[in-house]
């Protein structure tokens, strides 16, 4: 089961220090949109150039122009780049085409998705990598429930991902879904000690 670490909200300098101190648990690095679209690609390259065998994941929530988005990411060094799932099957599709193309990963963003349907139809499309997502402003408002797994329970082949407020608390529960990839922003970043946070959380992992 991987950790991811959102990074979102931070300067460069704050990126590379968090880094620095949870490098030795985490397994793939996300950058936040809002860091994305403070510093552009250059923070995409630089990261990979740091941690050339983690897996980089550019959250760029795609809705359109998905060639090229898509293209601009894996062109700076990701692995992975984020794409929503309300977008248009054309967008959807091309995405999917890129990333193919560069021997690289699509990972579709159930934010906003209630109906299992879209998800299977997602699949169809030739989805294998989505996120379960309880979005920033949905947290100010309560904790994530696991009912959002209902979405994705009981499909073959579809690797999953949870994000949204997920902590030392809430993760116990969340791991009882068996999800592939655990999401982690403020449980981490924020703590007094991102390095003693980081290994509490992948010490769950890893039970």
């Amino acid at each position: 089961m991987n950790l991811q670490i959102a990074l979102d909200r931070f300067t460069r300098e704050e990126c590379l220090k968090i880094l620095r101190e949870t490098e030795l648990f985490v397994d793939w690095i996300e950058l936040g949109t809002g860091v994305i679209k403070e510093y552009g690609m250059s923070i995409v390259r630089e990261i990979k150039q740091v941690y050339p065998h983690k897996t980089i994941v550019a959250d760029m929530k795609t809705c359109d122009a998905g060639k090229y988005e898509a293209a601009q990411a894996f062109e700076a060094g990701a692995d992975i780049t984020t794409v929503m799932a309300f977008s248009a099957d054309k967008t959807i599709a091309d995405t999917l085409k890129t990333a193919e193309q560069y021997g690289k990963r699509i990972m579709i963003d159930l934010l906003g998705i209630s109906e299992r349907s879209k998800v299977i139809e997602l699949q169809n499309m030739g989805v294998e990598l989505v996120s379960l997502h309880f979005g920033k402003d949905m947290q100010a408002e309560g904790e994530m429930g696991t009912d959002l797994f209902s979405l994705t329970h009981g499909l073959t082949g579809l690797e999953v991902a949870v994000a949204g407020g997920i902590n030392l608390n809430t993760l116990p529960g969340i791991l009882e879904r068996r999800p592939n990839t655990v999401i982690v922003g403020s449980a981490i970043t924020k703590a007094g000690s991102p390095y003693e946070a980081a290994l509490a959380m992948k010490g769950l992992l890893n039970q």
